[in-house]
């Protein structure tokens, strides 16, 4: 119920999980929580952080442009306090899977998505989560053994999900 993709390079994980997400709405599956999209703002600047949540089209920006030299963390918490918010309503209005853009360390420190994952699946609604190498051994600690190691390719993504939702769900 718990599956976890660990993707090298940057951005290749929120790529991954956005194009299942896309996939699995295409197939009719109810999504909630939230996807990352990543936009190149020149050479000059690092990325802007968006997170669009699931289903809708609500996009909440979790960065915050702390200027090009900066070496600092550039997550906006209250952003993504927001967007945690914004995806629990549309847990609550019923969902076949929830959707993770990341465990990152707001959630190894039981914030952001954490409280959302353990509902999802204490309501029996299968979570997928992008977990970076360097938080891994984190979240295996949080799934306790339930989590399920995916292969980072989409196929996979697509094969664990529709495993797990019933295919009257996917009409």
């Amino acid at each position: 119920m718990l599956g976890y993709v660990t993707a090298d390079g940057a951005g290749q994980a929120d790529r991954l999980i956005a194009a299942a997400a896309q996939a699995l709405g295409a197939q009719g599956v109810r999504l909630a929580g939230a996807v990352q999209v990543n936009l190149d703002r020149g050479a000059e600047h690092k990325c802007a952080m968006d997170l669009h949540i699931l289903p809708g089209a609500d996009v909440v920006r979790i960065s915050q442009d702390l200027g090009s030299q900066s070496q600092g963390c550039r997550l906006d918490p209250d952003g993504l306090e927001r967007a945690a918010g914004l995806a629990r309503a549309a847990l609550d209005r019923g969902a076949d899977l929830f959707i993770v853009n990341k465990f990152g360390k707001q959630e190894v420190e039981g914030r952001g998505f954490r409280p959302l994952i353990s509902e999802a699946l204490s309501c029996g609604i299968p979570v997928l989560v992008a977990v970076s190498a360097g938080h891994l051994a984190e979240f295996e600690a949080y799934a306790d053994g339930l989590g399920t190691a995916l292969t980072p390719d989409l196929a996979s993504l697509l094969s664990w999900a529709e495993a797990l939702i019933p295919s009257a769900a996917r009409a």
